[in-house]
């Protein structure tokens, strides 16, 4: 059996998402429920974090329980979503199409709580051919990024050239500085680089900041 915790804006999505898994499989608990991830150990009991914004995954980082193995599944048609999951310490993780019908959300949620990566069939191809095109002409970094900056993520960048450390551009942003290094680590990865002056270098060469 396992403990599912919903993050979903409204009341009816939520019960929305609630009623889809009572079909998929009785056994399964909602432990709890809300319209977004705080900073007071939301979900901290649950097995499962079932995410119906993609947004919230930055402040899920934050809300993950060390003393055990945790999950999630978003719903969402981005692609950018699987970048930022696998970069999260997750026991297993899932992708589902944002209107999810009862059977993918049951293997979705099935799969990430076995701690196995599911992605829908389409999205996993704009992850694989780009990678594997890279790897036959023997360059897997590009001049031009394969996985896109978020408008988020954006903005931490502009923060950062003008030298503002974390704790700063999260006052700026009314985030949580957990959720700052989150999007910086996200950052970092996508521009394949280790530092704030190489992401800053990078993103202003590709023409994503102006310095």
């Amino acid at each position: 059996m396992a403990g599912i915790f919903i993050v979903a804006p409204t009341p009816a999505l939520r019960a929305g998402l609630r009623a889809l898994l009572a079909q998929a499989d009785p056994a399964w608990e909602v432990v709890g429920e809300a319209s977004s991830i705080g900073d007071d150990r939301t979900g901290a009991d649950a097995d499962l974090f079932l995410l119906a914004d993609p947004d919230q995954l930055a402040p899920l980082s934050a809300a993950l329980s060390g003393a055990r193995s945790q999950s999630a599944v978003v719903l969402t048609d981005d692609v950018a979503a699987a970048e930022a999951l696998r970069h999260l310490p997750l026991h297993g993780w899932a992708v589902a199409p944002a209107d999810a019908t009862v059977q993918e959300l049951h293997a979705a949620v099935l799969a990430a709580v076995q701690g196995m990566v599911v992605l829908p069939a389409q999205m996993a191809a704009q992850l694989i051919e780009p990678l594997a095109g890279a790897r036959a002409t023997g360059r897997v970094e590009g001049p031009e990024l394969k996985q896109p900056l978020t408008p988020r993520e954006i903005e931490v960048l502009e923060w950062v050239s003008r030298g503002l450390p974390s704790k700063m551009i999260a006052h700026e942003l009314a985030v949580s500085e957990s959720t700052v290094k989150f999007h910086l680590s996200s950052i970092y990865a996508k521009l394949g680089v280790a530092s704030r002056t190489e992401a800053v270098s990078r993103a202003a060469r590709l023409g994503l900041i102006t310095l």
